[in-house]
């Protein structure tokens, strides 16, 4: 049938496929291997070979493994580290070595020790010295500047030269070049600014005297982003819980606002428009900006006020009020701008109001045509420097000379404004003004001047985040009380640049200049002020010439002659000694008397070269003196 197979009789068979192909892989591990260690290696991977096949003595394969492993380290020798090693194992088996031999090349091995060590330092330190300079920011030189008005500019060159600038300047001492001052690297980082974020180099001059250099760059950065749509839920007509489902069904993705608000919703995306869903349509919302909650919030209406909006377009706070006021009381929303005025209406219409009255009047008149509000929202027309986002025209468009007269307007209509609150309102008497900028002349500057011309005082806007007003700017100083003002800003906030300040009036009556501060200066009252005032210097001294109605010398020579017959009246009886001193004093001023009347007996007929002489210098100076006493 076949051959039977004997299991006594084990026939010896040769290697297989798989160790034909490996081959040559022992002859190869001899040439890099000794003696000793082969054996080792070779009885190691025997031992782990019997335990992988024995099941009662696999828990010693991970020791084998780490032994094996440990021997294998230490065969992978340099050629170098080999006849070393062999060298050293032939003068130990030799003898050749002695004790003294020992200790000295000990000490040779300590001694290069000692130097391989010190080397290795070196290059560390070598090595250091290298990576701090080529990280340490320089100010490039004039060649550089050449080229980069030549070649064509590399953004994120300047962008990075902005930050390592930036890092420099608020680590100065450590990190700024030798022989280079910090006015050096502001006027590179201006540049840098202005060419990056493509700014005017006034508006650049502003933001950097107004932020932080740690902050600068991310109120810049925050400009270049435009802020989230929010809407205002109209209370009047729905709620806020279910104006939002609605708009969720419709494919609007939004979250409420914030803590700090009731009625806000911010919309992230929508595969509708926000500005034409039935909802707004209907009046159940508004958009708005998150910034024109603020005023309206501060100024806090309350139900069956009168109520004045001074600067009232589009109409946004003039609907919050109303739904504030839960459409009880007045509101008149005045504008100057009549074409504005027609989005008020269509929005009051479409929101449902129904207490509101529209006007059409110049703020800085309205006093003149009604008053005694409750309270009074100011949102004063600015410089846009807080909406950049909105408005990258403001970049460019801006200097100095727009800033001011802004000032000057906002000025006027912040006293108009303090003008028709009624201060002896019940429930009122408060005035919040607020701008759409973030420049100290339009903001702490305004309410400061205020706080000087009119009975009012700064109280807590009920505003709970935000950044405290300036107190101090540079050279000026504000009243300490500015500090209750808030400042919202962009990178911080995420909402548009704002200003908010609340303030309340305590008195009607409207404090007038102290008498001799007047803006109208006569020639009486400028020779009165020369005999009188001392801070005058020798201006107070001068006495004119020629002057027929002059009070100055005929008056003085009255007076004296009345004081000496009132003396003399009054001391007739006691006679009185005169000294020599008194008697010289008595003549020269006789003397001076006699002269001062010839030379105006003199110039009695000729008063025109008289008033010439006193009009040219002396006139000038007094009246300069008088308006800067007025000022201070």
């Amino acid at each position: 049938m076949g051959r039977k197979l004997d299991p006594t009789n084990k026939v010896k068979r040769g290697p297989g496929k798989k160790a034909k192909k490996q081959q040559g892989a022992e002859t190869e591990l001899v040439k890099f291997i000794d003696d000793g260690d082969y054996c080792a290696l070779y009885y190691f991977t025997l031992k782990i070979h019997t335990m992988v096949f024995n099941k009662k003595h696999f828990v010693f394969l991970t020791a084998s493994l780490w032994l094996v492993g440990k021997s294998i380290s230490c065969l992978f020798l340099l050629p170098i580290e080999r006849a070393a090693k062999k060298e050293k194992k032939l003068k130990e088996t030799m003898g050749l070595e002695s004790d003294d031999d020992d200790d000295d090349d000990d000490e040779d091995d300590d001694v290069e020790g000692e130097q391989k060590s010190d080397a290795d330092t070196d290059e560390e330190d070598t090595v250091q010295a290298n990576i701090d300079e080529m990280d340490r920011f320089r100010l490039p030189g004039a060649e550089e500047s050449e080229k980069e008005g030549v070649l064509p500019l590399d953004l994120k060159t300047i962008h990075q030269r902005i930050k390592d600038n930036i890092d420099v300047l608020c680590n100065f001492s450590t990190k700024r070049e030798e022989g280079k001052e910090r006015a050096e690297y502001i006027s590179l980082l201006k540049k840098d600014l202005c060419t990056y974020y493509s700014y005017n180099t006034f508006l650049i001059e502003k933001l950097i005297d107004l932020f932080p250099l740690s902050e600068l760059v991310d109120f810049l950065e925050a400009n270049e982003i435009q802020r989230p749509v929010t809407i205002r839920t109209n209370t009047l007509k729905t709620r806020r819980r279910d104006l939002a489902q609605a708009l969720i069904n419709r494919g609007v993705n939004l979250d409420p606002l914030g803590k700090w608000s009731k009625v806000g919703l911010v919309i992230y995306d929508s595969s509708v428009p926000v500005g034409a869903t039935p909802e707004y349509l209907s009046g159940q919302y508004m958009l708005q900006g998150a910034s024109s909650f603020l005023p309206v919030m501060a100024l806090s209406p309350q139900e069956g006020e009168l109520v004045l909006d001074m600067s009232s377009a589009p109409g946004g706070k003039t609907t919050y009020i109303a739904q504030l006021m839960r459409n009880t009381g007045v509101i008149v929303a005045n504008d100057a701008n009549a074409e504005r005025l027609k989005s008020v209406v269509g929005n009051i219409h479409r929101l449902g109001v129904t207490n509101t009255v529209v006007c059409n009047y110049d703020g800085r008149q309205f006093p003149k045509v009604m008053g005694g509000f409750d309270r009074v929202l100011l949102d004063a027309p600015c410089s846009g420097t807080g909406v950049i986002a909105k408005d990258p025209a403001v970049k460019t468009s801006k200097d100095d000379a727009d800033i001011h007269r802004s000032a000057h307007l906002q000025k006027e209509l912040i006293l108009s404004a303090i003008d028709s609150v009624n201060a002896e309102s019940p429930s009122g008497g408060y005035l919040v003004y607020c701008t759409c900028s973030i420049m100290v002349e339009e903001n702490e500057w305004v309410v400061d001047y205020a706080l000087k011309k009119r009975n009012v005082k700064l109280v807590p806007t009920g505003l709970d985040f935000g950044k405290e007003g300036f107190t101090r700017f540079k050279e000026r100083r504000f009243h300490p009380t500015l500090k209750l003002s808030r400042r919202f800003y962009p990178h911080s906030h995420n909402m548009d640049g704002f200003f908010v300040a609340k303030l309340k009036k305590f008195s009607n009556v409207i404090p007038t200049a102290p008498a001799g501060k007047g803006n109208t200066f006569s020639y009486k009252s400028i020779l009165t002020f020369t005999t009188i005032c001392p801070s005058a210097g020798k201006m107070a001294n001068v006495k004119p010439k020629g002057k027929k109605d002059s009070p100055a010398g005929p008056k003085k020579a009255k007076i004296a002659k009345m004081d000496g017959e009132t003396v003399k009246g009054a001391k007739a009886k006691k006679p009185t000694v005169k000294t020599a001193e008194e008697t010289k004093a008595s003549k020269a001023d006789k003397k001076d008397g006699s002269r001062f009347e010839k030379k105006q007996g003199k110039n009695r007929n000729t008063p025109m070269k008289a008033n010439k002489r006193l009009g040219k210098n002396k006139f000038r100076k007094l009246k300069n003196m008088l308006e800067k006493q007025e000022i201070d």
